[in-house]
């Protein structure tokens, strides 16, 4: 029997730099998500403790500032381990709403102290089912988060479906895609910090590419919503910082839901998975148009899909 499942994608500002309150953030809008009765939810990158747009950390080739370092030191310190009170918090609420959630962090590695840009999923039952770390953060982003391998790109196989994403311009990396796509993702999840109408684009492309329900998600945030001290630094920045653009997109590309502009919200649609079957008649990137006679993909460390009952 095929299924027909409920999803969201949550657009909402965090309260920047600031962990605790953003938890609270995430767990209201999980909330929300269960009164909508919603199966799987999902948050933009880096949403605790937020995508710090605009900041340059005082990076430059060959010398760093002290000022530089306290920023990096106010980011570090309210970006959450996986193993932490913080992220217990929300696996609770995610059991007792009882969806799945996958949900953007600023993860900080308990060896050693970097940060990496992570996709953390979020069973029914609120157990920690994987998580995803950003291949290769893009710009100044390397400056402030490090790079993940193989064994990140992963894919569960979950009653939901199967389920698996990249984070932002991971989404223009083709063989990334292609490591998910052989894996038969259905469900692709797109966190992201790029609000570019093209962006919409990119997403479409993905749906019609693999075959699969994308689910895109990016933050709403205002210059005015980052603390004080940070105001000065980001005069010359438009009010709107990050107008958002998060969408759901079914294996032909339509929208189902979004895109969702200039404004906080949740976004729900339901996925039918009648659509996906149907949509691998005339093309399988996978299947009937993979042609493994010409093409093969090998991935250093990728792990096998994982089942999970959640």
């Amino acid at each position: 029997m095929l299924n027909v499942i409920k999803v969201g994608v949550v657009q909402a500002t965090p309260v920047l730099f600031d962990l605790d309150r953003s938890v609270e953030v995430v767990l209201s809008w999980i909330k929300k998500g269960a009164e909508q009765n919603c199966e799987l939810l999902l948050f933009p990158e880096s949403f605790l403790p937020a995508y710090p747009r605009g900041l340059t950390f005082e990076a430059m080739i060959g010398r760093r500032t002290e000022k530089g370092r306290e920023t990096w030191l106010d980011y570090w310190k309210n970006s959450p381990e996986v193993d932490s009170e913080a992220i217990r918090r929300i696996q609770q609420a995610v059991q007792a709403a009882g969806i799945m959630v996958g949900l953007g962090i600023t993860e900080k590695d308990p060896i050693g102290g970097s940060l990496h840009c992570t996709l953390l999923y979020i069973g029914s039952d609120g157990r920690i089912l994987g998580k995803h770390r950003k291949l290769k953060p893009t710009g100044l982003e390397r400056f402030i988060w490090g790079e993940s391998d193989g064994s990140s790109l992963i894919t569960l196989d979950t009653r939901l479906g199967k389920i698996g994403g990249l984070i932002c311009w991971e989404n223009y990396m083709p063989l990334a895609r292609m490591a998910l796509y052989q894996k038969g993702i259905e469900i692709y999840l797109a966190p992201t910090a790029d609000s570019r109408e093209s962006w919409q684009s990119t997403m479409q492309h993905i749906a019609l590419e693999g075959r699969c329900f994308v689910l895109a998600c990016n933050q709403f945030v205002r210059k005015s919503d980052y603390p004080e001290r940070y105001q000065a630094e980001l005069s010359q920045e438009p009010e709107i910082m990050s107008a958002g653009g998060s969408v759901i997109l079914s294996p032909m590309g339509e929208i189902l839901a979004g895109p969702l502009w200039n404004q906080e919200g949740l976004l729900t649609a339901e996925l039918d998975f009648a659509t996906l079957a149907k949509s691998k008649l005339d093309f399988d990137c996978v299947g009937h148009y993979s042609r493994p006679d010409v093409f093969q993909l090998t991935v250093t460390g990728q792990p096998d899909t994982q089942k999970v009952d959640r």
